[in-house]
């Protein structure tokens, strides 16, 4: 059996860099850490990167280098689920999903139905949330197929049985929820009361659009909205 094989760190990679001019080093960083996200199929946490530019690299303004540059591509680098993430911009959806096939995923969310808006949205405000806590907001019965719809869109997941009669599965949100909606954890959800305000909290309303609540209040829509993660 043979050895595993030995990841390189910063300092395999100093060497190199000291020799460059000042402006080249800062351009081979802003390199680095665009392929490492780049490369990613999932957001690459804050940590990782920090280890490919080491402790002399202001890293923040690394990435405020990079989105500067990514400013007229179709694509953006964001921070969500706790890493950073390359993703095409919003008003790209419309191409991707003309493009279609197997080798393209579909733009921004799942298409989800009012009730399975309204039934993720509870989950992330009430987590864990059992399947009667939904049924009894909703004001109707939340069905397994909708919870099994939910968690092949990997949106929620079972975590635990909640201590009461039966115990029932209690439902939480995932990573994926994080990813997909454009948040970097959930203490960036919306106050619940502009939910309710909206009626998302409410008998489910075929209007109801839970990304135009989330990024509400946001300059730009079509710059700020949930992308698709690119590869």
């Amino acid at each position: 059996m043979g050895r595993p094989k030995k990841r390189e760190s910063y300092d395999d990679l100093a060497p190199f860099l000291t020799d460059l001019p000042e402006a080249a080093r800062w351009r081979e960083w802003m390199g680095r850490v665009e392929a490492v996200i780049f490369a990613a199929r999932n957001p690459v946490p804050r940590e990782t990167l920090a280890r490919v530019v080491g402790s002399s690299c202001n890293l923040d303004d690394l990435i405020a280098d990079i989105r500067d540059e990514l400013r007229a591509r179709p694509y953006e680098l964001v921070f969500v689920a706790g890493g950073y993430q390359l993703r095409t911009k919003p008003r790209f959806a419309p191409a991707i999903r003309a493009a279609g096939g197997d080798d393209l995923r579909h733009a921004g969310a799942p298409e989800l139905t009012p009730t399975e808006i309204l039934a993720v949205t509870a989950i992330a405000y009430l987590q864990p949330a059992t399947r009667s806590d939904l049924s009894r907001l909703a004001g109707r019965e939340i069905s397994r197929d909708m919870i099994g719809a939910l968690k092949r869109h990997g949106l929620i997941d079972g975590a635990l049985r909640a201590p009461e009669p039966g115990a029932p599965f209690a439902y939480v949100t995932t990573k994926k929820f994080l990813e997909v909606f454009g948040l970097a954890s959930l203490r960036e959800l919306p106050e619940i009361e502009r939910l309710e305000d909206e009626g998302l909290l409410e008998m489910p309303k075929p209007e109801a659009d839970l990304d135009a609540i989330l990024f509400a209040g946001e300059e730009d829509p079509e710059e700020s909205d949930v992308g698709e993660h690119w590869e």
